[in-house]
């Protein structure tokens, strides 16, 4: 080279994440070798963002770079109810493999419902029980069963250290949670707190239905969270008032539930109730169906 002239910089190395969509192909790549390793796993139903990210970043940061972050994206038909958005559900895989990777994931497994359910429908499913029949169980039924027993399929299949889920999905964390506790599966369920963007909205693989208008309006949702939250330390009572005058005349806005939670068994909060609690909300923009959630501490 001559002197004086600069070498190219080389691009950034990218971390590269394979791709299966098999158990057959998934268990050799997630475990290359027989050097025990950390392994964490981050469950998707794909149309993957930065609340995604922020969960496979959590994943390898716990499991080291010598550690085995896997990806999986699933749409499951389960937990989708008659009417609801199973076949409208966004499935973007490629831009989801390159997201992945992009923040340290090691393999992405994108089976089909076949290779989850090679019998069919299953027979025997795992029931959320009462935790899972209130709140978003009660306004889609057999919502948390569905989730439960696909979870419980993957936990087995790839037979991780860690699993991690957003806290923004609350209830669903905590049924996986309590099944896990209750049924002695030998993993770690780890929550990472919700994303949002700088205007507050949550993000969502469900926001790119929303119109532009659409978008201006669910943030009534995270408003009402914030103005609760604002209050927690005046009590339940006062939680409740300012999350709804939040919400009272949001225009475009049709209020599912407004709910002030004990996270330990997803019921609601009694006015007296102090410490740690769950100010969640649900309801729908246009046609949009969107859920938020705040933890927040009542005194």
């Amino acid at each position: 080279m001559a002197r004086g002239k600069q070498q190219p910089s080389k691009a950034p190395k990218v971390h590269k994440a394979e791709l299966t969509h098999t158990i057959a192909d998934f268990e050799p790549a997630f475990w290359p070798d027989e050097q025990p390793v950390d392994n964490a796993v981050v469950m998707t139903m794909g149309a993957l963002h930065e609340g995604h990210a922020a969960l496979i970043r959590a994943a390898r940061k716990q499991v080291g770079k010598d550690g085995r972050v896997a990806v999986t994206v699933f749409v499951n038909p389960l937990q989708f109810g008659a009417g609801e958005d199973l076949d409208r559900y966004p499935r973007t895989l490629a831009a989801d493999v390159r997201l992945a990777e992009e923040n340290g994931a090691d393999v992405v497994f994108a089976p089909l419902p076949e290779e989850v359910y090679p019998n069919g429908t299953p027979q025997v499913r795992i029931t959320a029980g009462p935790m899972g029949e209130r709140f978003e169980g009660a306004a889609r039924p057999g919502h948390f069963d569905g989730v439960l027993t696909v979870v419980a399929k993957l936990l087995h299949i790839t037979d991780p250290d860690f699993a991690f889920f957003g806290e923004k999905d609350a209830q669903q964390l905590a049924v996986i949670q309590r099944m896990v506790a209750d049924l002695d599966f030998d993993v770690e369920v780890i929550g990472v707190p919700t994303v949002r963007e700088p205007d507050g909205l949550a993000l969502s693989s469900r926001n790119r239905f929303l119109s532009e208008s659409e978008r201006e309006q669910a943030l009534a949702l995270s408003k009402a969270l914030f103005a609760g939250r604002d209050v927690a330390a005046q009590g339940p009572k006062a939680v409740r008032a300012a999350a709804s005058a939040a919400l009272d005349g949001a225009e475009g806005v049709t209020l599912d539930y407004l709910a002030l939670i004990d996270p330990d068994d997803f019921t609601e909060a009694a006015d007296d109730f102090q410490g740690e609690a769950v100010l969640a909300v649900a309801a729908k923009v246009g046609s949009t169906r969107l859920i938020d959630n705040a933890r927040i501490i009542v005194r």
